[in-house]
């Protein structure tokens, strides 16, 4: 198994498309299945984000500073994707709006993963030499188990979705 921080997401990556073909076909069949493969989805969106934005984002900050403006910007598309992710922990599959937000989700989660394998991991491997990118999928693997596996809403929606219910 390769220690490379960029093969490592990539294959995070790989995983992730595969779940939402699987999603996608399943759209139409019962309300469980879908519910099943979003669970699936989300724990895998929520530990692959934690590991970027713990490890990968901060080391290549730290070491590529003009890669900062990427950096932000996946910083955000992480956060759109917080909170569809702590939206839909909170749905049952039979919710009419479920299929849409899933939809949304994929669409955006798509596009962040385009632009970090066609756009900024390229950059970043020919910035930052094999040894670095070893020692930051290290740390990586290392974090994995101990990172969360059901998404959490971040602090502004949280906020807003307990005044709600208050």
């Amino acid at each position: 198994m390769s220690t490379d921080a960029i093969v490592l997401l990539k294959e995070d990556h790989k995983e992730m498309r595969r779940l939402f073909r699987e999603f996608q076909g399943a759209q139409d069949g019962p309300p469980g299945r879908r519910q099943q493969l979003v669970n699936q989805i989300l724990e895998a969106l929520t530990v692959h984000t934690y590991l970027e934005n713990e490890v990968m984002y901060p080391e290549v900050r730290k070491l590529l500073p003009d890669l900062e403006d990427d950096i932000l910007e996946s910083y955000e598309e992480h956060h759109v994707a917080d909170v569809l992710c702590a939206e839909l922990a909170t749905m049952d599959a039979s919710d009419e709006r479920f299929v849409a937000k899933v939809t949304v989700l994929i669409e955006n989660v798509t596009h962040h993963v385009e632009e970090e394998e066609q756009e900024w991991f390229p950059k970043v491997r020919e910035a930052l030499g094999r040894n670095q990118l070893q020692e930051i999928g290290e740390k990586m693997i290392a974090l994995r188990p101990d990172a969360p596996r059901t998404p959490t809403a971040p602090k502004a929606l949280k906020k807003a979705l307990d005044a709600m219910t208050a």
